[in-house]
């Protein structure tokens, strides 16, 4: 416990500070955060960041995560963030001929979907704070809300299981209490902040973001179970890996946008 505590104040004391600062230093640090993310799950399926498709899949990660804001670089080679990923597509499968089928189909999926999967949900990172530092913040409490109440709420009520194939320690109730903790501070968001919500909005908005953030922690969980991994990796001790920290919200920040809240 002592551990984590101490990993959890020294990574708030990075992250808290940048997200606020927001500019360059936030985007960059969002790329380092990223491509770890990146780097931990190729691990997973014993695929090295510093190969060739793992290079092609980096390329393709900072490209997608390019803010809109820098989307003239792109126009100078007059493709779409589309069009670069089916090219990268075509890279990989190219690199199954070379390697005589050493890489395989099944790892170009799986690169690709990395690839997405990580992108998408770190590009809205950035663009959730170029919306306003409220949006950051208020994700990061309905997130944190939420895995504090499932997790206390677990504890002390959970008696049925939610997934236990997935995660055999999640409940249904801890699912449930997550979700009230999470309405507790859509409340208190819509009251004490200025935030572009109504109660009734922001009330749903939360609901659903708080159901899908506890999905994409059941989704992290699913993949190391499939994979044989505990933690997704040791960056932060205490707590595993960047993905660990961030499952939830890869799938919060684009659905704050999906909804049309920002």
């Amino acid at each position: 416990m002592k551990q984590r505590i101490i990993t959890a104040i020294v990574f708030g004391a990075i992250l808290l500070p940048t997200v606020i600062y927001g500019g360059m230093p936030f985007v960059i640090l969002t790329y380092v955060f990223a491509s770890i993310g990146l780097y931990e799950l190729l691990k997973m399926r014993n695929l090295n960041l510093f190969s060739v498709p793992g290079l092609i899949s980096l390329a393709l990660l900072w490209v997608f995560l390019l803010p809109d804001e820098f989307q003239y670089i792109l126009d100078t080679v007059t493709h779409s963030k589309i069009e670069i990923a089916l090219l990268g597509v075509l890279l990989f499968l190219t690199y199954t001929v070379a390697t005589k089928n050493k890489f395989t189909f099944d790892d170009v999926a799986f690169s690709t979907m990395a690839t997405l999967y990580i992108g998408i949900g770190f590009f809205y990172f950035i663009e959730t704070r170029e919306a306003g530092l409220v949006y950051i913040i208020y994700s990061l409490f309905v997130v944190w809300a939420t895995d504090s109440g499932a997790y206390f709420i677990g504890r002390s009520f959970g008696k049925n299981k939610l997934w236990p194939e997935i995660s055999p320690n999640k409940t249904i109730e801890g699912f449930i209490g997550g979700i009230l903790c999470a309405v507790i501070v859509s409340v208190l968001f819509v009251t004490f902040t200025e935030i572009d919500a109504t109660y009734i909005e922001l009330l749903l908005i939360t609901i659903v973001l708080s159901i899908f953030g506890q999905i994409g922690d059941l989704v992290e969980s699913a993949l190391k179970r499939h994979y044989h991994v505990k933690d997704s990796g040791t960056i932060l001790p205490g707590h595993g890996g960047i993905l660990d920290r961030f499952d939830s919200l890869l799938f919060v920040w684009p659905l704050l946008h999906f909804f049309y809240l920002l």
